[in-house]
């Protein structure tokens, strides 16, 4: 059931402990109870996903509609109907297969995971013979290739022709010989062999580890197992145990990154790039690896002296809380840049939490939807299947005049059995139906790791996790407010360092005061959170140091070596030498922090995406939002210059439409100075006073 919701305030108290709240709210903030008023669904109203079963009958649904629109493809005119018809094709497989792609990851049946993953290797192998199918790859070349055809097409439909183009030239379709496919096939076992591998976790003897500090680590009889950095325990000696375990080097890790690089960079020539990183930049903001590291350096080169300070002020921490050992390692840094900020701000999560309630911060986002969109978050009732876990909600984006926008399915909370990360997943994309003359919608799942709500409790956020719970939403705002006519381009389906924008443009939103103390109250009482509070929370989430900006840099820069051009010497010499060169802490004999860089896969040659997606943000948010962060009109030029297009629009393009100007690589870089903290060397001397 759609619950009626307004853009007024979302709530009223009634005497002195009684609060009421919207229907978003209390959808968030009270225990899922199912009133189901229709009859079996399946997973997302998918009828045949009622029982695991039914993955192999959407599977072969899938893949019967794949051939009608294969030949159709193939076999028409050149013209714009080519385009819809690779789309067509795109949407049907996608459909099943990113489905799937969430489900055997967060299905809590391991007969649906099982069943799931069967689904994403029949249909990925559908995908890799698509992308060498000479006979469909000619027929769009025939569009593309003739002049007065191609001029005609509108610009998103020769955008997404030109897409579709690059995904079989860089399969290496218009190579005699087939190394490509077996460099393709080879690179899918070896990504997944490395991703799993940078996440197990590393065994010590136990008698090595001294005994009072055992119980910080999982014992496995007569070892201790590490499974992270622990970066943020206060024991100097804990998080030392960590780092020199946990990034022990492992041979058989080492032989597979090696040749993960080697394949992707044989891969890159074979279809006539200079570098892989060349291959993976095209058509992204930056464009060029060339480009990628002359921001990198410029940004390092400009924060030299701040984060030289940061590093001292960290020193005279370390030396503080341990005068035995003040020597700043590679291990203090996560945890040190914490006690700063907390000595500075005095931000004691549990001070806040009882006033950020999931169901106060869900109102918070609807409130600010509807004043920057028009668009309201519905709380409706799924049907029987339709939903992976009884603590599921489900809800409708409806807009004041457009109507229903798309579905957000959000698994908030936390089970044994589910990934621990806060991500983003699309189920369905976007896109202009020609046959049926309406909009397929989109639907998405929002997927955090939340504690859940007792009898007499909600869930309590820290700021920390308000800060997450609004960069997600962020992405699902991108996906609902998007209207493509191509599936293939829709929401978050673009350049991989614009994909990022909307999410961290979030976390500004988050952190702003007069955003937060319009939903920020007591979960019990319903009063507001104090003003000094607010201002506090505001300052302090606006906090950021020029080490923790360089640190990202050093793995942006590993990374784009990594995918360059091969060089005479291992991964971890080129650690070691990118570390003193742009990150200035020593490394750490004995261990090969690349091992754990899991990020070489989804984002290979790409990890400074978000380095200039949080460029773009801070720009976008002084110049339009920071006046008045819930004003309309911004909102509306937002939506109509960046969010619309998905991918269906070259990014700078978008970026240079919301900024009315075309920022440069030198804009960037000062964006990013101007986020840090102007007294941040202070820190030290405000502590000690």
């Amino acid at each position: 059931i759609l619950g009626a919701l307004t853009c007024e305030r979302f709530w009223t108290r009634f005497g002195r402990n009684v609060t009421t709240w919207s229907p978003v709210g209390a959808a968030f903030n009270t225990k899922a109870q199912r009133r189901y008023l229709f009859g079996v669904q399946g997973l997302f109203g998918v009828p045949e996903l009622s029982c695991p079963e039914g993955f192999e009958v959407a599977t072969k649904k899938a893949l019967k509609k794949t051939e009608c629109l294969l030949e159709k493809a193939c076999c028409g005119p050149p013209g714009v109907q080519t385009v819809e018809a690779f789309d067509q094709l795109s949407d049907g497989l996608c459909k099943v297969a990113d489905l799937a792609d969430f489900v055997k990851v967060a299905h809590p049946d391991p007969e649906y995971r099982k069943a799931a993953e069967k689904t994403c290797i029949e249909i990925g192998t559908v995908v890799e013979k698509l992308n060498t199918n000479v006979e469909l790859c000619q027929s769009l070349r025939k569009l593309l290739d003739n002049a007065d055809m191609a001029t005609d097409l509108d610009a998103d439909t020769r955008r997404v022709a030109e897409l579709f183009m690059f995904d079989f030239e860089i399969s290496g379709i218009h190579l005699d010989d087939k190394r490509a496919v077996a460099l393709h096939v080879k690179l899918l076992d070896l990504n997944n062999e490395f991703l799993v591998g940078s996440h197990m976790p590393n065994r010590i003897a136990t008698s090595v580890v001294p005994q009072h500090l055992h119980f910080h680590f999982a014992n496995e009889g007569s070892f201790i197992q590490v499974g992270g950095l622990h970066a943020d325990s206060p024991d100097d000696l804990v998080r030392e145990i960590a780092y020199r375990v946990y990034l022990y080097p492992n041979a058989d890790m080492f032989e597979c990154l090696e040749e993960l690089l080697k394949c992707r960079y044989k891969l890159a020539k074979l279809v006539g790039y200079e570098s892989y990183g060349h291959r993976a930049l095209k058509g992204t903001m930056a464009k060029t690896p060339e480009t990628v590291m002359s921001f990198l350096q410029l940004l390092t080169d400009k924060l030299s002296d701040r984060t030289a300070k940061d590093f001292d002020m960290m020193r005279g921490m370390k030396k503080k809380l341990n005068p035995r050992n003040s020597e700043l390692m590679p291990w203090d840094h996560s945890f040190l840049s914490g006690v700063v900020r907390a000595e500075r701000y005095n931000i004691e999560p549990s001070l806040y939490s009882p006033y950020l309630s999931l169901g106060a911060c869900m109102e918070g986002l609807n409130n600010l939807f509807c004043q920057l969109y028009g668009v309201s978050l519905m709380s409706e009732q799924p049907g029987v299947g339709e939903v992976w876990s009884e603590d599921v909600r489900k809800l409708a984006v409806v807009h004041e005049t457009e109507g229903l926008l798309g579905y957000i399915y959000c698994d908030f909370f936390h089970r044994s059995d589910k990934p621990h990360q806060d991500c983003h997943f699309t189920i369905r994309g976007g896109r202009w139906c020609q046959d049926m003359g309406q909009y397929q919608l989109p639907v998405v799942v929002l997927m955090l790791s939340l504690p859940q709500p007792t009898k007499s409790t909600p869930t309590l956020l820290t700021p920390g996790m308000m800060e997450n719970l609004f960069h997600e939403m962020g992405h699902a705002m991108h996906s609902m407010l998007g209207r493509t006519r191509y599936q293939h381009v829709t929401g978050t389906r673009c350049a991989t360092d614009f994909a990022e924008v909307p999410s961290i443009l979030m976390e500004y939103f988050a952190s702003d005061y007069r955003v937060i103390s319009q939903f920020a109250r007591h979960y019990e009482t319903g009063q507001p959170l104090p003003e000094t509070m607010v201002a506090r929370l505001s300052e302090s989430k606006k906090v950021c140091g020029a080490a923790d900006i360089q640190l990202q840099v050093f793995y942006a820069v590993l990374d784009q070596l990594y995918h360059g051009k091969p060089q005479n010497c291992s991964t971890t010499d080129i650690l070691k030498e990118m570390q003193q060169k742009f990150y200035g802490l020593p490394y750490v004999p004995n261990t090969a922090w690349q091992l754990r860089f899991s990020h070489l896969i989804g984002y290979g040659a790409k990890y400074y995406s978000y380095l200039l997606s949080r460029a773009v943000a801070s720009m976008v948010w002084k110049q339009c939002f920071l006046q008045d962060p819930l004003n309309r009109d911004m909102g509306e030029r937002y939506r109509r210059e960046m969010l619309a297009h998905g991918g269906a629009k070259e990014p700078m393009l978008m970026v240079e439409g919301m900024l009315q100007r075309r920022p440069t690589m030198e804009d960037f870089v000062d964006a990013l100075v101007s986020e840090l903290e102007p007294n941040f060397e202070t820190f030290m001397m405000d502590s000690e006073s």
